[in-house]
């Protein structure tokens, strides 16, 4: 029997209600094993990782499984390659703002955890809400989706949910987690 992890991103695809229904559909004897992976202070919460080497290397000191790693470091070349784009640079040139704090590393990676707790079959998720307006970030105040989010929508034909909320409601690591895993949008 093919079993099916829905996702509903229609009000919020940011990574905490991402996180919230990832847990809620994990069993609950493998819950624990997020709460160790996210918990691990092998990266430190405030850490500024600034490029893709960075984050893989501190990915790699993780008490995470190999499998959720190397899906870490997955979700991480998506974002890399959007910023590339972005920035017109290559990839290894990309440099991580607010997508390189420790705690958003450890945060995908107790994302991808329980994926691998789960272990579906199939992601699929409603149409997602990104939002609309400004949002004051590094690089100044930029529309929204930000740049590297609209470059991973674009690139991962992911479907938007209308009418669009106000505020930043889709992030560029989330948008990279979105187009990792959901394969349906409903």
């Amino acid at each position: 029997m093919e079993s099916t992890l829905y996702l509903d991103l229609s009000t919020d695809a940011t990574r905490k209600p991402i996180f919230g229904q990832l847990v809620a559909a994990t069993p609950e004897q493998r819950r624990g094993n997020i709460g160790v992976v996210v918990g691990d202070e092998s990266i430190p919460a405030k850490a500024q990782l600034h490029d893709l080497a960075d984050v893989e290397r501190a990915i790699g000191t993780s008490v995470a499984s190999d499998w959720t790693k190397e899906e870490a470091k997955q979700v991480y070349r998506i974002l890399a390659h959007a910023e590339a784009q972005v920035h017109g640079c290559d990839v290894e040139q990309t440099h991580f703002h607010e997508v390189g704090l420790g705690m958003t590393v450890r945060e995908i990676l107790g994302m991808c955890c329980a994926i691998e707790q789960i272990n579906p079959d199939k992601v699929i998720a409603s149409k997602v809400q990104v939002g609309s307006g400004k949002i004051e970030c590094a690089h100044g105040v930029l529309d929204i989706p930000a740049p590297a989010t609209a470059a991973i929508l674009e690139r991962y034909h992911i479907l938007l949910a209308e009418p669009r909320l106000e505020g930043e409601l889709c992030t560029p690591t989330s948008a990279a987690f979105i187009a990792r895993y959901v394969e349906e949008y409903q």
